[in-house]
Order: C-alpha cells, then structure tokens, then sequence
C-alpha cells in the first residue's frame, strides 16, 4: 500500500512542514509501504516551484531511506516535463509517477510519444498515471500495454480509470515486469483479486494500518478476511470523495488532529455534512482520535 501524501496547509495559506514531518512519520509507524510525493492529493497545482522543492527535500529527509519514495513529475507540455527530469536533482527517489497530458487531449499516439520521450529523459524506474476524470483523456489498455512493452524502464501503471474491465484486459496481456496498481480506493479490492499488485491510496494517508492490512490479506489470498474490511470502508470510500480530492481526506486528517481542514483555492473543504458524516464513521470504526 503507497500513500498519496497530502500537503498540509497552516490558515494562512503556508506550507505546513511540521505536519509533513509528522504526516511522514505517522504513515511509516503505521505500515504504508512506500510514499507517493507531489501527486493529485499533494495539491501540487497549486504549489510553487520553491514549495514543490522544499516538500520534496522535507519528505526526502525524514523518511532517510526507511520508505521507497515515488515522485510525481507530470504535466501537459512534454519538453518541460523531460527538462525537469534531466536537470532535477532525484537523489532519494526511487521512481517517477507521471500522470497522462492533461488538458490538451492528445491521441493514444501523442500519449504513446510523451511517454517515450520521458521515458529516455531518466533511468529512474517510471509509473504511468491513467487518471482520464482529471486529464479528460483515457489512455487505453492497447497504448498502456504498447508503452509497457517497448519501454524497459516503464514498470507500471496506476489505473485510475474506474473501468475494472480495462484494468483486467492490461493485467491479462502485460508484461512479466509490468505491474497495476490500483488508483482507486474503492475497487482495489476486486482489482488485486484479478491480478493488481497495490494501489496508490487516499484514505492510507489516515488509516494506513487499517487499509494495508486490507490489502495485505488481499495479496495473501486471504480474500474473506480482505472483503470484511473493505465493507466496513464502503461508506468512507463514498463519503472521501462526495465532495472531490483531497476535500474528504483532509476532513478526517482533522478530525484526527493530524493537520488543519485546510486546501488551497480553487480546492475548499468538505461541506460541514460530510465533514460531520465522516467523523461519524471514525467513531463507529472504532479509529482513536
């Protein structure tokens, strides 16, 4: 289980870098398997390079090589994601997460030309990102496989894509050295019956014990003993997104006191009802707070 870690935010609108520390440090003590920095739930639209730099290096620091650490390099433009990749220092990474263009919609031929082309720009191992309700543009299973099997160091994929179906058809056709990891908190459940290796988590940032827990008895075989978990997460699943990412999480990371119900503009917090829903469902789990 990869976390998608949060930027936590002080009421003014600055980087909160003592709860990134703690946040860190909560995620290790509590079984997370690795870190995934300056992803979708990093907010990282709406952070500064200089930001961006510092919660890089911040995170990098504390975890000391106790965690495998996944960075998000992304974008629309294809040259200015291969120039970061050559001129940024990724002393501490293990690997990239780059998510599909955005925005300008390319071809399933320009998704497979971006990822060729970053994929020469860096030796670090490389995790495509289908994520098409963010980006606006599927990345379909044939590119997924394509890319997968011409690109050495292309080593998954995370699918976000909600579509089990496609997920089942890159499982069922990939490579020995590609690995799914699921996107999704919600289907990583049936995804790992069908051959998913992980996922990339939201609710880990909060439950991290509870929720690898869930995907360890998964990739055991244990899957009775997965199924009572997942269920008993099927309203949080709901509720952490009714009001978009990382709204819902955020909320319980402040119910829990382990950062402020904080998100940068155009991002606001959750309603006051699921705020009030979700803390509900901690108590009913039993989760300390």
């Amino acid at each position: 289980m990869g976390v998608a870690l949060i930027t936590p935010f002080r009421k003014d609108d600055s980087v909160d870098y003592v709860a990134l520390t703690n946040m860190v440090d909560y995620l290790i003590k509590n079984n997370a398997d690795f870190l995934c920095v300056l992803g979708t739930t990093a907010e990282t639209p709406t952070l500064t390079d200089d930001e961006r730099n510092k919660i890089k290096r911040t995170v990098i620091e504390r975890v000391n090589g106790r965690l495998p650490l996944l960075l998000g390099v992304g974008g629309n433009c294809t040259k200015a994601v291969v120039d970061q990749l050559k001129e940024e220092d990724m002393t501490g990474i293990d690997g990239i997460l780059s998510v599909v263009p955005f925005y300008n919609k390319p071809s399933q031929e320009g998704i497979y030309q971006h990822y060729k082309a970053i994929s020469a720009a860096t030796e670090l191992p490389l995790v495509l990102y289908n994520v098409p309700g963010r980006t606006g543009v599927n990345m379909t299973a044939d590119t997924t496989l394509r890319i997968a099997n011409e690109f050495k160091n292309v080593v998954a994929v995370k699918e976000a894509s909600g579509d089990i179906q496609q997920a089942n058809e890159i499982i069922k056709r990939k490579p020995k050295n590609f690995d799914v990891i699921s996107g999704d908190d919600g289907i990583t459940f049936p995804l790992i019956s069908l051959g998913a290796v992980g996922v990339i988590s939201v609710i880990g940032n909060a439950l991290p014990k509870e929720f690898s827990r869930m995907v360890r008895l998964s990739l055991q075989g244990d899957s009775e003993g997965a199924l009572v978990i997942h269920r008993r997460f099927t309203e949080l699943f709901n509720l952490l997104f009714i009001d978009g990412n990382p709204a819902g999480v955020k909320a319980m990371l402040s119910a829990m006191n382990l950062c402020k119900n904080k998100l940068r503009l155009p991002l606001v917090p959750t309603r006051i009802t699921t705020y009030e829903a979700l803390r509900k469902v901690l108590v009913d789990l039993n989760i300390k707070f």
